[in-house]
């Protein structure tokens, strides 16, 4: 009887954050279980996986694509000036990308469209800075958040902060270029199409949209902004990061130098093997 309330138990808190986070995996719920919770509830990991397939609480995922990245165009490119390096400190590198986001239109053919949603990701501390939802690719929308990472520092820029991103014409334009540099803010872009060359930037894109946001349906798009800035919040402030020893990235803020890693990427790897 005891072990099935213990269950029970573990089954209710995992419904509580998928409310909030449906796509959510096993290993993050498990380390924000024992964050929360401690001895006093205490459930070992492999049982916790145990609860997870017994209950049929495993995450399916949907893949689905389209593109929002232009690089055909005549704008000046940047040098990648971030390639060999690891930010040490939180406002070192700041990363840009964008994703699109449904939105059904009502209609017995079950048809959509595409808003598109721009992200500014602190790349030490993967807290999300800026954000900004919009109907087009219009430069507009990364500039809203640009704007607002910027004002979430108070408007004082860190010296040495560069900004990364790909080379998409949002990114390339004069408006966006021209507004970091009257920021003094360094301009690098990828050299590629590889996702790699803008790895975190893509992760936090695929975090927000098809795990936070992952079985929602929007119809308009203020329902959209709306259930973004609230996966916003519960991603900076109660998501854990593996990469992060399981720190928030509000927590990781408070840091500097390296954090010990659950997680590393390869890059990372490659870049600490050759100054070993």
């Amino acid at each position: 009887m005891e072990r099935l309330a213990s269950e029970a138990f573990v089954v209710e808190f995992i419904k509580e954050i998928r409310s909030r986070d449906p796509g959510i995996g096993g290993g993050k719920l498990w380390t924000m279980y024992h964050k929360r919770f401690g001895p006093s509830h205490s459930v070992g990991y492999n049982r916790f996986y145990d609860i997870i397939e017994k209950y049929d609480l495993k995450v399916r995922k949907r893949r689905r694509r389209a593109k929002t990245t232009d690089s055909a165009h005549g704008l000046p490119l940047y040098p990648n000036i971030v390639k060999d390096l690891i930010p040490l400190r939180p406002s070192h590198v700041w990363v840009s990308d964008i994703t699109y986001i449904p939105i059904w239109i009502q209609g017995e053919d079950g048809e959509y469209e595409f808003c598109y949603l721009s992200l500014l990701t602190d790349y030490y501390t993967k807290q999300i800075l800026g954000w900004s939802v919009g109907e087009t690719l219009e430069t507009k929308y990364p500039m809203e958040a640009l704007k607002m990472a910027v004002e979430s520092l108070g408007g004082i820029i860190p010296e040495g902060l560069i900004h990364h991103s790909d080379r998409g014409v949002q990114y390339a334009s004069y408006e966006y270029t021209g507004l970091l540099k009257s920021l003094h803010i360094g301009i690098s872009m990828t050299e590629s199409g590889d996702p790699k060359d803008n790895a975190v930037a893509e992760r936090v894109n695929n975090t927000i949209k098809n795990e936070l946001l992952m079985g929602m349906e929007f119809h308009d798009i203020d329902d959209v902004r709306k259930a973004v800035k609230a996966a916003v919040e519960f991603y900076n402030h109660e998501r854990p990061h593996m990469s992060l020893d399981g720190m928030t990235p509000d927590e990781a803020a408070h840091c500097e130098g390296e954090i010990r890693k659950k997680w590393c990427s390869y890059r990372e790897k490659a870049l600490k093997d050759l100054v070993a």
